[in-house]
């Protein structure tokens, strides 16, 4: 049974890697490779006992799992085209509010694919791209896999009351006012400010965004006014009214925090929706902002478009290594299939 040693490692090394930092991708990696490895010795263990119960109790969830998985994909692939129609309905019919729709087809393609076999009616110089590009999609299964168990982990993120600022990131304003999916944020945000006054001093809540083309003010003039509403004093509230994006959400709102704290010692929180909370706390480490964050809840029928925005935008911000990985595995298959115009 020394294989168990395998899991054992594997969750230490995880534990350590989120205890210092939850906001990376890597973490995701990590608890994968703990939790497979955990079940394979599981069945392992089972196998080579004489316990009959113990057998049945980890070989049966693990059949079901098997028939469940096929099952599951399909009906995620009609959860998305129904989400996809209820999402066009309330928010309009744009590219943006169409992700859930395209990744549908893609399922659609990936269960399709099998049947129509591509592969028999290529000709041996194209294979190896077929299988190239097989291999890229299992390449982006397992670093979306990565990504999710990522998020899910960020979740769990519980900020001590004992901050000095609160970052409450900006998403737009919407005829120049507060529109609920920003509300929710800035609500969040009140919410630990009120908790953590009850106990210690209250922190100062920095409103971060900037104003839009289409918009008469700045976002954080709307937020600030939003949150003194609410009964916020207004001498704990601070404006970053320059921003434009989520990085420099966080890189002007630290300029302002090291301005007012130029010894560097504070402690800090952001609040956004949980859908963005794990690539808003990447942008928050690029920026040097040792800072986690708190999500505020999404409707239900916006998270799964949203989620796929996410992903995207999470692949956008690594493409460098993406792009190597892809270019390493296309180049291959390209040179196969060159090999076997030339020899074959």
């Amino acid at each position: 049974m020394y294989f168990g040693i395998i899991p054992l490692i594997l969750f230490i090394i995880f534990l350590f890697s989120y205890l210092k930092d939850p906001r990376k991708i890597i973490n995701g990696f990590l608890f994968n490779a703990f939790f497979c490895s955990f079940l394979l010795f599981c069945m392992i263990a089972s196998l080579a006992s004489e316990n009959n119960y113990l057998k049945l109790i980890v070989l049966i969830p693990m059949i079901a799992l098997f028939f469940i998985i096929p099952f599951g994909i399909v009906a995620l692939m009609f959860g998305l085209f129904l989400n996809a129609r209820v999402l066009m309905k309330r928010e309009g019919r744009s590219f943006a509010n169409s992700l859930t729709l395209i990744v549908a087809i893609m399922i659609l393609l990936f269960i399709l694919t099998p049947i129509i076999n591509p592969a028999s009616v290529l000709s041996n110089m194209f294979q190896p791209i077929f299988g190239g590009i097989s291999l890229i999609i299992f390449y982006f299964s397992i670093h979306l896999s990565n990504f999710l168990t990522a998020y899910f982990l960020y979740q769990f993120n519980r900020p001590k009351y004992n901050q000095d600022f609160i970052i409450v990131l900006g998403s737009g304003l919407i005829n120049d006012q507060v529109p609920p999916l920003l509300a929710s944020r800035i609500n969040k945000a009140i919410n630990f400010y009120q908790k953590q006054a009850a106990v210690t001093s209250p922190p100062t809540i920095i409103f971060s965004g900037g104003q839009g083309s289409d918009e008469n003010l700045p976002e954080a003039e709307a937020m600030q006014k939003y949150a003194v509403e609410k009964g916020i004093p207004v001498e704990h509230t601070l404006q970053e009214n320059r921003s434009v994006n989520t990085y420099q959400n966080m890189l002007f709102s630290k300029r302002v925090m090291d301005t007012l704290k130029p010894d560097g010692k504070y402690n800090s929180i952001f609040t956004t929706n949980n859908f963005h909370l794990f690539r808003a706390g990447l942008y928050a480490r690029q920026a040097g902002l040792n800072s986690q964050g708190i999500g505020s809840k999404t409707a239900f029928y916006y998270w799964p478009n949203a989620m796929v925005r996410e992903y995207v935008a999470i692949v956008v911000m690594e493409r460098k290594r993406h792009m190597k990985v892809v270019g390493v595995i296309l180049g291959i298959s390209l040179f196969l299939s060159l090999c076997g115009l030339l020899f074959f």
